[in-house]
């Protein structure tokens, strides 16, 4: 009993050990209250991966043949689904949880190539550790970001800058895949900032 006790613990640390830390750098979000839609960029271009901070290239590199080694064509398969996961998992998941609240309840809209919109929030991907799953065992993604909400047509005016830091990224019952995972890191930070904003800027 005492072992299965344990090993709940050890579990449980694995699982939730991890907490997302949100703060507002400077500025306020009063820019909000009248606007219906605000742009949204995504930058990958400075993204560090893992506790040794590889770059995009060197983390490909690594996980291309790691998978190569594991089964011929592995390597090819599984680069085509991370050159494809920004649009189609990260940006998605990040957009639809921004939207849930502030679009339903505010008639505020997040969306991409809206370059009439006033202003823009650029969510720069600064960190990312994509997490393991050994069946048993698991660990989830985390994901730290820089977010900035600038002025369209003048992107040095900074109206509000925010740190998030380590946002956790698993599905319930576990993924195996590290797109996934990462995919639900987005789904917190946009989860979390659409929650803040609705508490900061629509008091």
């Amino acid at each position: 009993m005492k072992k299965l006790i344990s090993l709940g613990l050890i579990l449980g640390c694995v699982l939730f050990g991890y907490a997302q830390k949100m703060k507002i750098v400077k500025g306020n979000f009063d820019f909000i209250k009248n606007e219906k839609s605000i742009n949204v960029e995504f930058d990958y271009s400075n993204t560090k991966y893992f506790k040794k901070n590889l770059t995009n290239d060197e983390y490909v590199k690594e996980r291309y043949a790691d998978l190569e080694e594991k089964g011929k064509g592995k390597g090819k398969a599984w680069l085509k689904q991370w050159e494809a996961s920004p649009d189609l998992i990260y940006e998605t998941k990040f957009l639809e949880l921004m939207n849930r609240d502030l679009y339903t309840e505010k008639g505020v809209s997040f969306e991409e190539d809206l370059t009439d919109a006033k202003y823009t929030l650029i969510l720069e991907t600064v960190w990312v550790y994509p997490g393991w799953n050994a069946a048993v065992m698991r660990q989830p993604a985390k994901l730290t970001t820089l977010i900035k909400f600038v002025e369209t047509a003048n992107r040095d005016n900074v109206l509000v800058e925010i740190t998030s830091k380590d946002a956790p990224g698993n599905r319930f019952g576990g993924t195996f895949s590290n797109e996934d995972r990462i995919g639900e890191g987005y789904a917190k930070t946009g989860k979390t900032l659409s929650k803040l904003i609705m508490k900061k800027a629509f008091k």
